[in-house]
């Protein structure tokens, strides 16, 4: 049986082995991704993820039904499901370091690290400005700030990664 590879064209034969996989198996992988990740578009994507991985292993893959086929088909989704999560959970802990800088409760505090927060925010251009003031001071939604600038919720939260990391650089050079 000939290895697919990447570049390689897609065979008749490996085109209808993959849709029959994606028939048997696209339900219970996005359970299990849903089950690790917890989150409706992480666990579409996880799936999407791993089919591009079984893309490349379907030599491997002889029956739809078999145990073999299903138990691997189960490793792929979870570890691709436990990579996403990693990903994710590296992003989400950075992200609440800043978030929790620029949330202050005591009122007192406020005006104090104030001017610190409005001098820092002063060098940030729009719309990241307000993509980090609705995020985190007005602690709105990925989704609701996308809406209300009329951008993708991607674009809004890799214009935040990058404004994070251009103000955790500045205080990092004040100290």
């Amino acid at each position: 049986m000939k290895r697919f590879k990447r570049g390689d064209k897609m065979t008749q034969e490996n085109s209808e082995k993959l849709r029959a996989l994606y028939e048997v198996y696209e339900q219970p992988m996005y359970r299990i991704a849903y089950a690790v990740l917890h989150d409706q578009g992480l666990a579409e994507d996880a799936v999407s993820e791993a089919f591009l991985r079984l893309i490349g292993k379907l030599h491997k893959l002889s029956d739809c039904n078999s145990d073999r086929t299903k138990n691997y088909i189960i490793k792929v989704i979870k570890s691709t499901s436990i990579n996403i999560y990693r990903r994710n959970k590296k992003r989400f802990n950075s992200e609440v370091a800043i978030d929790e800088a620029m949330q202050i409760a005591d009122p007192a505090q406020q005006s104090e690290h104030g001017g610190k927060i409005d001098e820092l925010l002063h060098s940030v251009k729009e719309p990241d400005k307000s993509i980090v003031i609705m995020r985190c001071v007005k602690e709105m939604s990925w989704k609701d700030v996308a809406e209300k600038l009329s951008l993708t919720e991607s674009n809004v939260r890799k214009r935040f990664e990058r404004t994070k990391k251009r103000l955790k650089g500045e205080i990092s050079d004040e100290k």
